[in-house]
């Protein structure tokens, strides 16, 4: 019975996906495989017979992909902007340094050119470059070097990936929270501060005239003029002895200390018919529009004193482009709030909701996008493939971020179910994959080919983190995520985000992978002209 039941793909796959967590829960030396271990059950029940279907496992990896690019699509611009070229530099060398490994050895031990390409290819786990090895050298050598090194080019990026910061002695939880600090320290911390008007050149001038938040960065949340407290508009007059409340860096609330008067203690409270809540951006019209575009104050009498994003506050400047999900700190008579509560949506049932039309519009996106083949003139070519073409189109759509009536993004809580989902089908159908003829390859071909992909995938590992770290001293999350996309690792980089809740090592695979895949496929190409 237990025989019938493995021939069942879905019976098989949940099988080692709980096999796989009960092993992945066990440390040794404190360091556990956590969701990888999930490969290692999968490639014994492989060598066991056991098989899950190709197209599975393409469901799985595409989930996988799509997710890992919405997530990191909004960071990966300015990741590119600020850290891009390292990381590029890293890529190259991961690539340059695995392909003349390949060819140094092929020299000195005499290996056949087909062969070596294939376990360049398959050292890499890249299908994309073990095509082009097939095309480029029209040789079934390719492929069984390819099946001889992928094992290891899946097992060892993980090994590599999950011993590394034991070895640099690197604690990532901490090093995600220190990264996260530095994020946090480019967005000025905002804090509330009391004003007293005694600036004679400004009495009698209305706060059009003074244009306070083009001048000094600060927002006016409210006025006390004698006992009445007001909420501001352009037009209120600034006279003498007026208590001014507002919102700003301490950068900008010394600029407005110069142009008010002085600072004061304490807070202005709030009269019965105002109130100061925080609402949600959850209406598709409003996503995208800059903060002026809704004109609050003068069409609800209302003012925006905090743009929260992402655990950061934001200073709600004029242009700032809205984002579903941000959360605006809105002061104003209770009936104007509740008119920009209709306005922005604040429905947090919205958040909790998973729209799978933009999902898999976007899939079908990345899927007809990896079929494109780009030339380069000559016998050069090259196509993204099924990862390449849905991780960049999900980067785009991402940064995008809406499209007409589509939002192109999704929730923390989607996107670390379908991810995980993915992940597991994924993990499931390559490790059986791989498993079938694990023990085959090495009877027919000996462990000299095995060897030298075996280092054809340590060797570009080992110097990218000499170079990362003693070099461009970057941190340990971003190298992670360098090394798993320059070695064009899918498995790698699941490895990495089981290890921190930090989406870092995401957005620098997500920034590398399309650079590495096309170089790959590149001196593959090269490399087959040598024969």
């Amino acid at each position: 019975m237990l025989l019938d039941l493995l021939q069942s793909s879905y019976f098989s796959v949940f099988l080692i996906v709980a096999l796989g967590f009960m092993l992945g829960r066990i440390k040794i030396a404190g360091l556990s495989l956590d969701v990888s271990a999930v490969i290692f059950i999968a490639l014994a029940f492989g060598h066991w017979g056991v098989s899950i279907p190709k197209e599975l496992g393409n469901f799985g990896l595409v989930l996988f992909i799509f997710t890992i690019g919405i997530q990191a699509g909004p960071g990966f611009f300015s990741s590119f902007r600020s850290k891009g070229k390292t990381l590029i530099l890293i890529t190259l060398l991961i690539i340059a340094s695995a392909c003349l490994t390949g060819v140094g050895l092929k020299y000195w031990l005499k290996i056949d050119t087909p062969s070596i390409v294939g376990l360049i290819a398959g050292s890499l786990t890249s299908t994309p470059g073990l095509a082009v090895a097939i095309d480029s050298t029209q040789s079934p050598l390719a492929s069984i070097a390819y099946g001889i090194a992928y094992p290891f080019g899946v097992i060892g990026v993980i090994l590599f990936v999950k011993l590394l910061p034991k070895l640099l002695k690197v604690n990532l939880e901490e090093e995600a929270r220190h990264l996260e600090q530095e994020r946090r320290n480019k967005f000025p911390e905002l804090s509330t501060c009391l004003f007293k008007v005694s600036n004679p050149l400004i009495f009698g001038h209305t706060l059009m005239q003074l244009n306070v938040r083009a001048v000094t960065g600060a927002i006016i949340s409210r006025i006390k003029q004698g006992e009445n407290i007001i909420i501001p508009k352009a037009h209120t007059v600034i006279q003498e002895g007026d208590y001014i409340q507002a919102v700003g860096s301490e950068e900008s609330l010394k600029t407005l200390t110069t142009l008010l008067g002085s600072r004061e203690e304490g807070k202005l409270p709030l009269s019965d018919n105002q109130s100061l809540e925080s609402l949600l951006l959850t209406k598709k019209d409003i996503i995208g529009k800059q903060l002026r575009e809704l004109n609050l104050q003068r069409n609800f009498g209302c003012t925006v004193t905090r743009v929260r994003r992402s655990g950061i506050d934001l200073s709600p400047s004029a242009n700032l482009e809205l984002k579903f999900g941000d959360k605006l700190m809105v002061v104003g008579e209770k009936e104007g709030i509740q008119g920009v509560a209709n306005l922005i949506g604040n429905d947090a049932k919205k958040l909790s909701d998973t729209d799978f039309f933009p999902i898999a519009t976007g899939i079908i996106l990345g899927v007809l996008f990896g079929k494109l083949n780009i030339s380069f003139g000559g016998n050069i070519s090259f196509s993204p493939g099924l990862t390449g073409g849905i991780l960049m189109m999900a980067l785009f759509l991402s940064a995008i971020g809406k499209t007409g009536p589509i939002i192109w993004t999704m929730t923390g809580h989607s996107i670390q179910l379908l991810r995980q989902l993915g992940l597991l089908l994924f993990l499931a159908e390559v490790g059986t994959s791989a498993g079938t003829t694990l023990i085959a390859t090495f009877q027919e071909s000996g462990f000299i080919l095995f060897g030298i992909g075996a280092a054809i995938t340590i060797v570009p590992m080992v110097l990218a983190t000499l170079v990362g770290r003693l070099v461009f001293k970057i941190s340990l999350l971003d190298l992670l995520g360098t090394i798993t996309g320059g070695m064009t690792s899918t498995p790698g980089l699941a490895a990495a985000d089981s290890m921190t809740d930090s989406n870092i090592p995401g957005v620098a695979y997500a920034t590398v992978y399309p650079i590495a895949m096309v170089f790959l496929i590149l001196f593959i190409q090269l490399i087959a002209m040598m024969a």
